[in-house]
Formats: structure tokens, sequence, C-alpha cells
């Protein structure tokens, strides 16, 4: 059940007590001073109070507001309210079954005692009485005696111990009738599976109504929807965020890939450049030896050319002079023939003078 001041900070806010003039306070989810089990779902301490199971009230801020400020925020599910909430509540849910265990523990303990009959609690303190009636009689035996014999002092200290002899027979006897009805009562008695109480077996719906809508079994029946629902929460975020990671690893690796397969691209487009600059060098020197070797070929070619040509004209002005003095031979005979005719017909001229 919410307080007073509690109800009224729902109604009218936190800051209902400030002047207008007065600064107002901006509290965040993730503050200190706020409950992180309420942002979760609600805080335990509500469940309880004023039962057995009381927690005891607590003193930090309860505000809708900032649960859904926390449920919009990108942090949500992340920061680990959810898992502390889940133990926490866990913690209480182990508090209440070990109460259920020591329930049933109880209850098959005092049936097998009245199965077996042996000596329980009842026949000790039965056995005590009777040991405490004992002392009673000897001492007012005693008593008695020492009234006879005129010692009154000491009767009298004897009689207050009597008195308090009595008096702790008739606790024992009390504690024994009040096991005993208990007793009767456990036998048709068992334990609730939620919250621990015992419940009278065959008792009235009414009653039995009454408990299923108390606050201790509704409130240890919500803790254990709650934990269910968390662990399912916190099992499909689990589920999500691994997946998310192993998408981003995959992107991650087939980034890696990428680049690797970029950079033994690029190796081997260097590779095959330098092949190519490699078979280009080769060919531009097989050309650059082709062209000097044909520059060379053609200059001894020209050179064997103009060799030949100037032994032809070496030949043609041999052969021109050769004919010239063959020219000038024949020319000279010629001359020389003339000049013999002309003597010849000048001795038959001056004969025939």
């Amino acid at each position: 059940m919410l307080s007073a001041a509690q109800l009224l900070d729902e109604l009218m806010g936190r800051d209902r007590n400030l002047a207008p003039d007065e600064k107002r306070s901006n509290v965040r989810w993730d503050d200190d001073s706020v409950c992180k089990h309420f942002l979760c779902e609600f805080c335990p301490a509500e469940l309880f109070t004023n039962t057995r199971s009381d927690l005891g009230p607590c003193e930090k801020i309860h505000d809708e507001n900032l649960r859904k400020q926390y449920e919009k925020s990108s942090r949500y599910l992340k920061v680990g309210y959810e898992r502390e909430f889940l133990r926490y509540l866990q913690s209480l849910l182990a508090e209440v079954e070990r109460r259920i265990r020591r329930g049933h523990a109880r209850l098959a303990l005092s049936q097998n005692q009245q199965a077996s009959g042996s000596v329980g609690p009842t026949g000790k303190n039965e056995e005590k009485v009777q040991v405490l009636t004992d002392k009673i009689e000897g001492l007012l035996q005693q008593i008695e005696e020492l009234g006879s014999e005129g010692k009154v002092e000491e009767a009298q200290g004897m009689m207050k111990l009597v008195e308090q002899l009595k008096e702790e027979r008739e606790l024992l006897k009390s504690t024994t009738s009040t096991i005993e009805s208990f007793a009767a009562q456990e036998k048709q008695m068992e334990v609730c599976e939620v919250c621990g109480a015992f419940l009278i077996v065959g008792d009235a719906q009414s009653r039995v109504d009454d408990h299923l809508m108390g606050k201790q079994h509704m409130g240890y029946a919500k803790i254990k929807n709650t934990v269910e629902e968390l662990k399912e929460k916190l099992r499909k975020n689990s589920r999500t965020r691994d997946h998310k990671r192993s998408r981003s690893r995959d992107r991650r690796r087939s980034s890696r890939e990428r680049q690797r397969s970029r950079s033994h691209n690029r190796t081997d487009r260097k590779h095959r450049s330098r092949s190519r600059d490699k078979r280009r060098s080769k060919s531009r020197e097989r050309k650059s030896y082709k062209h000097r070797s044909r520059s060379r070929d053609r200059e001894r070619r020209s050179k064997e050319k103009e060799k030949r040509s100037s032994d032809d004209k070496k030949s043609s002005k041999s052969s021109s002079r050769d004919g010239q003095s063959e020219h000038r031979k024949s020319d000279s005979k010629e001359t020389s023939v003339n000049g013999a005719n002309e003597g010849v017909k000048s001795e038959g001229d001056t004969q025939s003078n």
C-alpha cells in the first residue's frame, strides 16, 4: 500500500511543496535517488506492507514518468537493472522456498511421531512434570519433619522452593496442553506452495479465498510470474544482442575479406603491371635492338652502296681514262697514218712534177 507522501507525489508531483520562484529538481532515471526496481517492474517493498513478510518502507523515488523515460532511452535493458532486480526477486523466492520446506518438515515430523508413538516434546514435558511432582512431595515431607522439630525458618525456606517448583510444574503443564492442541490442529493442516503459510485442510471457501487474495500470497505469486517474465525478456534480449554481435562480426569479417581481396587484387594488378612493364621493357629492348640492328644494317648497306658507288665511279673514271687514252692513241695513229699518207702523196706529187 502506498504511503500518503507517495500518493501525493503521484497526484501533484514531487515538487508540490515548492514555491513558484523556487527551482524545481530535474531528476533523471539513472539518479541514485530513484528506485531501480520500480523502473524495471515494481518495488517489492510495496507488496508486503503490514504482513509477516514486510520488507520495510522504500525511501527512494517511485515515478511513472521516469520509468517511461527509462523504457524509451537507448540504455534500456543495457545497464543491468533488470538482472539486479531478477537476483533480488530470486533471493526472496529462495527465502519463501526455505520456509515452505521447513513447513513440510514440521508437518512430516509431527505425523511420524504420532504414527510411531515415540516420545516427543509432550512426553518429555510429562516426564519433567513427574520429576517435579516427586521433588515437591519429598520437600513437603522434609518441611513437616522440620516443623515438628521446631525449625521454622528452615521450613519456610524450603516452602519457598516448593512454591517455585510448583510454578515450574504448572508452566510445563500449560506448555504440554498447548503443544497437544497444536499437534491436534497440525494433523489437519497443509503448507501453501506459494507463500509458505499453513492452511487448514477442508477449511471454508471464504477463508481460502481470503488467503488467496491476501497481500502475502498475491505478492509471492507476482514475484514468481515476474521472475519467469524477466528470464524470458533477458533471454530474448541476449539472443538479439548475440545476433547483432554475430552480424557485426560477419560484417567485420566480410569487410576484412573484401580488404584482403582488394589488397590481393592490388597485388595481382601490381604483379600484372610489373609483368606487363617487364614485357614492355623487353619488347622495347627487342624493338630497340631490332631498330639498332636495322639502322646498323642500313648504315652497313649505305656504306656498301657508297662503297660500290665509289668503286663504280672509280671504275667509270678509269674506263673513261682508258677510253680517252685509247682514243688519243687511235688519234695519234690516225695522225701518223695521215701524215704518212700525206708524205706519200707529197712524194708522188713531187715525182709527178
